[in-house]
């Protein structure tokens, strides 16, 4: 295993039971041991880290029964170590990546990630705006070229696309790579003027507001209905929304939890349904793993080209209990406008 010196604890924040973001204990900073790095593993040096809605969820329902568990699936940093199988990276090596469900998080000051689910760090952005990348991009990518069929650096394909919270993490990374790589007319929701602004700002055409009823809204824009909605929320509540909304033969595409509904009404137009999970791959260990480090190499080609930008808009400073109970509680409001990020220890 080649490696660079390293101590033998490190900072981390952790928690150890469900608890309103409010308590001071529902996030803690205590002192772990430095994991040490299987066959394919990195060890990763955190330079940065962002935050997303799978952070608090977890927080929120995963007992972890008084044990420290360490939350975080974006990060940005430095590989200090790799095992010995490794062929993709090298010590020295600057990456990005999103990690993996079933093994700790990247809220940490050393961390260990399979390299193939890992990407060199755009050379362009700082460790924070490369941090903002990885999971939504994943999941933007994998949605709409692997479940929704598009084909990438296709700028004649035609149709529309309809994304929900097209503000969000996921929404404006979806909406950036259908306008840069396809020639898809993008409606975005948003309700606040500041979140249309920086959904157009994404590559979004036309913004209608997800507080009042969507098909009068996107039909004044699309009276013929749409090809391809990608739903990051509230795919239950707006179901015969969508079906009213979508072409026959259209694509639906979620991302969010929900109990059950009534799939049925998209039968009468054969509208296909379908889930994104960008974790999938790792939680299963499936042959293609390694398709998330071309993805996220080829994410970092697009941003230095400037074809694509990060979507990191407020770093609210060290990777700490505090700075992170800040980002739980904004995600949790569900005000938060692209990306918040946290950057060193």
């Amino acid at each position: 295993m080649s490696e660079i010196l390293k101590p033998a604890t490190m900072p981390a924040v952790a928690y150890r039971k469900n608890l309103p973001i409010d308590d001071e204990e529902s996030l803690l900073d205590v002192e772990l041991p430095v994991p040490q790095p299987g066959p394919h593993d990195l060890l990763v040096q955190v330079e940065a880290v962002a935050v997303n809605p799978v952070d608090y969820k977890i927080r929120q329902s995963n007992d972890p029964g008084g044990e420290p568990k360490v939350l975080g699936w974006d990060a940005a940093g430095t590989v200090v170590a790799v095992g010995e199988l490794v062929e993709l990276f090298e010590v020295g090596d600057e990456v990005f990546y999103a990690g993996a469900l079933d093994r700790p998080g990247t809220n940490a000051r050393f961390h260990t990630v399979d390299e193939r689910i890992v990407g060199h760090k755009p050379r362009t952005l700082s460790f924070a705006e490369a941090a903002a990348l990885p999971l939504t991009s994943l999941t933007a990518w994998e949605g709409l070229f692997e479940r929704l069929g598009l084909s990438e650096d296709a700028p004649e394909e035609t149709g529309t696309l309809l994304v929900t919270a097209a503000a969000g993490g996921v929404g404006a990374m979806v909406a950036q790579l259908a306008r840069a790589l396809t020639g898809l007319t993008v409606i975005g929701t948003a309700s606040r003027p500041e979140t249309a602004a920086f959904a157009r700002s994404m590559g979004v055409t036309h913004v209608v507001d997800h507080h009042h009823p969507l098909p009068a809204q996107v039909t004044e824009v699309a009276p013929d209905g749409v090809d391809h909605i990608f739903s990051t929320a509230g795919t239950d509540r707006n179901l015969a929304a969508y079906a009213d909304l979508l072409k026959p033969f259209g694509k639906l595409l979620a991302i969010d939890d929900f109990g059950s509904v009534e799939i049925g009404l998209l039968k009468a137009k054969s509208i296909s349904f379908h889930w994104e999970l960008m974790f999938t791959r790792s939680l299963f260990r499936t042959p293609d793993q390694v398709a998330q480090h071309h993805i996220l190499d080829r994410i970092a080609r697009l941003v230095d080209a400037g074809t694509l930008r990060t979507t990191a808009t407020q770093d609210l400073g060290t990777i700490d209990a505090a700075h992170l109970r800040e980002a739980h509680r904004i995600l949790e409001s569900g005000t938060a406008i692209g990306k918040l990020t946290l950057t060193g220890f």
